[in-house]
């Protein structure tokens, strides 16, 4: 009898380790609405300063995200991303692509365009993510994150570092 229990509960111990998503009953959604926040911290690279045209900044932007919502779904993932600064006159937009991680390794790929603003969310008026897909658990994943840009205040020291907050609305789906 003792050896049985011992057994059985070995078995459960093997069971939770390997698959503890089905275990707990814990399922991932296949499509939903998410917002999150990802706190960023900007680098520039370098600058081009072109006479009588303007300049061009490319970026290096990491963060963590956190999921408004406390849904699991895009919080506390790694966020890194590069992109594009131009100020031409009149003419100012950052366009890019960034990589979402999760504490697994698995990745959700975004490209982003300031000037490409959902006017269905005013309040999410600084441009759009384009959701292009994932590996891992994210394969097939599409979706738009609509997105605002809340300034923070700069950073201390050399190097032109600037903080930004940057809330999503995120429409996603996993096919």
């Amino acid at each position: 009898m003792r050896a049985k229990l011992i057994t059985t509960a070995l078995l459960s111990g093997v069971i939770m380790a390997f698959a503890p998503g089905v275990v707990l009953g814990q399922t991932m959604d296949k499509k939903g609405t998410s917002p999150y926040v990802t706190h960023f911290v900007f680098r520039p690279l370098m600058s081009i300063d072109v006479p009588d045209t303007g300049t061009v900044t490319p970026l290096e932007a990491v963060g963590t995200t956190e999921n408004m919502k406390g849904e699991k779904m895009f919080d506390k993932m790694s966020a890194h991303c590069a992109a594009l600064s131009v100020a031409s006159g009149a003419k100012k937009y950052i366009d890019g692509a960034c990589v979402l991680a999760d504490k697994d390794g698995d990745q959700i790929f975004s490209t982003f365009d300031t000037r490409d603003v959902d006017k269905a969310q005013p309040e999410m008026n600084c441009g759009t993510h384009v959701i292009t897909g994932g590996t891992g658990k994210y394969k097939g994943i599409t979706g738009t994150e609509p997105f605002a840009c809340m300034a923070m205040p700069a950073l201390a020291g050399a190097g032109g570092y600037t903080a930004m907050d940057i809330p999503h609305n995120t429409s996603w789906e996993i096919k």
